[in-house]
């Protein structure tokens, strides 16, 4: 039996997660966590440094971080990337001036070897404002179907107002479950 078959068994029993929430600031990951977890959203403040969050979700312990997105802290984001099975990357979907920053950070992320294989899950925030781009627009700005070193999948959603956060979340976790939890 091999080693990566004895991770595998430890990780089944165990169904464990580790997703790391990135994104721009003030792209909504924050609030995009709280609001998955059923917390009051009222009060959120940027966040500087990270908060991490443990869900039971469908049977899986989902082990969360959500770290802040400030240009200043950015450099730190290397220090969260071990282990992670699953990378959520939250777009303000109303920013329209700093896709191209987004697209940037987004494609440095991708090209680090400790997220290789990570499943990707955009979602593109803040559906609910008037003006926000489509997930086709910002797929699209992204250039996101360039993308192919890692399973992804692009979802509108509002954390403010929770829509098509479970369908998202939905399709993070089988994607991840399919690759770390089937044995050979």
């Amino acid at each position: 039996m091999g080693f990566l078959t004895i991770l595998k068994k430890m990780r089944q029993k165990e169904k464990e997660m580790r997703i790391l929430m990135l994104g721009l600031d003030n792209a909504g990951k924050t609030t995009l966590l709280r609001r998955f977890n059923g917390e009051e959203i009222d009060t959120v403040a940027p966040t500087l440094g990270f908060n991490i969050k443990t869900l039971d979700y469908k049977g899986f312990k989902l082990n969360m971080w959500d770290v802040g997105g400030q240009k200043s802290l950015r450099s730190y984001w290397r220090n969260y990337f071990e282990s992670t099975d699953g990378l959520i990357w939250v777009v303000d979907s109303a920013d329209k001036r700093r896709l191209a920053d987004c697209k940037k950070e987004l494609f440095s992320l991708l090209q680090e070897e400790r997220l290789a294989g990570a499943t990707l899950l955009v979602f593109t925030n803040k559906q609910d404002l008037p003006g926000a781009l489509s997930a086709e627009e910002i797929r699209d700005l992204l250039e996101l179907p360039k993308i192919k070193t890692h399973h992804w999948q692009i979802f509108n959603c509002s954390a403010v107002t929770g829509d098509n956060l479970l369908p998202g979340m939905d399709w993070l976790v089988t994607d991840i479950s399919a690759r770390i939890f089937t044995l050979d």
